[in-house]
């Protein structure tokens, strides 16, 4: 049952971040044809906008893989100690 949870939600961090992707370009395309934008907020925005959804990102699947490590680590120390008992 935990994996599922797991893996549910690295699927809805996945579409997240599409549609933050999106939505950034969508704000740099609106900020482009506002009369007080330009090309510079839009750039700024892009580029802000894509370093942010970068780090968010790498923030929670570098927490997912840590979640996955720690699962594999614990497995083979049970397999370790299982043959021990043995």
């Amino acid at each position: 049952m935990r994996t599922f949870f797991v893996n549910s939600f690295e699927r809805v961090v996945g579409v997240i971040v599409v549609l933050m992707g999106i939505a950034i370009v969508v704000a740099a395309f609106a900020a482009l044809t506002q009369p007080q934008g330009g090309v510079l907020p839009f750039l700024a925005i892009l580029a802000g906008g894509f370093v942010y959804l970068v780090l968010m990102a790498g923030f929670v699947y570098l927490q997912i893989g840590i979640h996955a490590n720690t699962k594999r680590a614990a497995d083979a120390a049970e397999a370790v100690l299982a043959r021990r008992a043995v």
